[in-house]
């Protein structure tokens, strides 16, 4: 097997066993630890921590680490968050979260890097055009690390499944689940008791062995950059001082367009916050118990990735403006839905239905926010992309912070506005677009969104 392609297996699978712990136990935070919110205030810092961390940390790791030890060291932040879940407290989830938020940014621009290296080293023995390697390798990271959200998932579920003392939920109990919930701990186990520790020090055990295994792959096959590829490596480090930085991406902001969006970007955080921290909590484990929560993101998981590969594929024939319309109107009904519904556990499918269209809606707000930020700020991409990662933290930071403030209700209809909000300052920012410029059409550009999508995945 060719060594490049041997390297981007390694980090595929590395991130596949590192994420399937991490996903798995992001979505059940908001149920396993609700005793004063504990669990989503933990997700609040951990994103906290990650927008220092992406201003700052990544070039100054690369360059004293290198890729390979940067990605394997971030990597143990990750399993420090799984040993944090074992005894549960604000002394120990709290300090874990902060650092695997700031081994966050670290381990993934170390990702991207090493792909890019190994992929223009691989195009430049080979005779070949660099960004077309560079974008196969990216397809199979992303074909093989998405999947972490159902393996994760999966494992969770089948492990609360062997819970024998399932009760039957009461119709008092119930009246406590949905957009009127009782804001209590009891949202949190009215479906079944709560595991018991012997399976969630299983689950734990499991998702620790797997962030070790991941570790330890990478320690070991992985290989480091070769010192003939020292110019491919410095070019691709060739970074300002994290102050410049820090300027650039607050002088971004002297563009319009930049401040126009960041509703948009805000939402993006504010309606994955709202699945993995509310609906998992208080409509899944409230109403069928916590054994369904993997369940139900698995539907997520696997909806999200079919579309994204499908919507980044119609963009330039539908074009961005019918595509965001689609995650508007599809977002919007489930919304008011949400407001209506009261989930009972007759109503199994109805518990698929919301995080499919979830799934679908989210792929375009991922691919299709990616795709206009690299098509409108092409010059400045740098700090454009910082303001993206930036915004979108603080809506997951707002998202999971105000989590256990306020009644789901509340959180629907501040969801909601936010995202008129954001069609109302996005469709500003087409009309300014299409007045500089009136004879270019807007239809997406078929952009390389793979490695910006990060944040999607913390």
């Amino acid at each position: 097997m060719e060594r490049n392609l041997k390297n981007v297996l390694v980090i595929s699978f590395g991130f596949l066993l590192l994420f399937t712990a991490y996903g798995g136990l992001q979505s059940l935070q908001s149920s396993l630890h609700s005793e004063e919110g504990l669990g989503v205030a933990s997700l609040s810092v951990l994103y906290a921590a990650l927008i220092f961390s992406s201003m700052f940390l990544p070039p100054i790791l690369i360059k004293k680490l290198g890729c390979k030890w940067t990605i394997a060291g971030s990597m143990c932040c990750y399993i420090a968050f799984s040993l944090g879940n074992f005894y549960a407290s604000w002394y120990t989830l709290i300090p874990t979260s902060v650092i695997l938020g700031l081994g966050g940014a670290p381990l993934w621009s170390a990702k991207c890097t090493y792909l890019t290296i190994a992929g223009n080293s691989y195009a430049e023995k080979a005779g070949k055009n660099g960004k077309d390697i560079i974008n196969q390798y990216f397809g199979v990271f992303f074909l093989i690390f998405q999947s972490s959200g159902i393996w994760g998932n999966l494992i969770s579920s089948l492990i609360f499944s062997q819970a024998s003392n399932k009760e039957e939920i009461s119709e008092e109990n119930l009246a406590c689940c949905g957009a009127y919930d009782c804001m209590t701990d009891a949202t949190n186990t009215t479906g079944s008791t709560e595991p018991s520790n012997s399976l969630i020090y299983t689950l734990l055990g499991i998702y620790t062995a797997s962030g070790v295994l991941a570790v330890l792959l990478i320690a070991i096959f992985l290989d480091q950059i070769k010192p003939d590829q020292a110019e491919t490596k410095k070019e691709i480090l060739k970074t300002p001082s994290f102050w410049s930085t820090f300027l650039a991406t607050f002088q971004h902001l002297k563009d319009k367009r930049q401040c126009l969006l960041i509703p948009l970007t805000m939402y993006s955080g504010f309606e994955q916050g709202f699945l993995s921290g509310d609906y998992t909590k208080t409509y899944v484990t409230c109403a069928l118990g916590i054994h369904y929560v993997g369940y139900v993101m698995i539907c997520f998981s696997a909806v999200n990735s079919l579309c994204s590969l499908l919507f980044g594929k119609i963009s330039q024939f539908t074009g961005r403006k019918f595509l965001f319309a689609l995650a508007t109107v599809t977002n919007t009904a489930c919304i008011i839905a949400l407001l209506l519904w009261k989930p009972h556990p007759k109503q199994l499918a109805v518990f698929f239905v919301f995080p499919a269209l979830w799934g679908l809606s989210d792929a375009i707000w991922q691919t299709q926010t990616n795709g206009l930020y690299g098509i409108l700020f092409e010059k400045h991409k740098e700090a454009a992309f910082a303001n993206y990662r930036l915004w979108e933290s603080c809506g997951f930071v707002i998202a999971f912070g105000y989590s256990t403030k306020l009644q789901v209700y509340i959180k629907l209809y501040i969801l909601l506005s936010v995202l008129v909000l954001s069609m109302v300052t996005y469709g500003v920012v087409e009309y300014l677009e299409a007045k500089s410029s009136p004879g270019t059409p807007t239809t997406t550009k078929k952009e390389n969104v793979g490695p910006l999508t990060q944040e999607t995945y913390m």
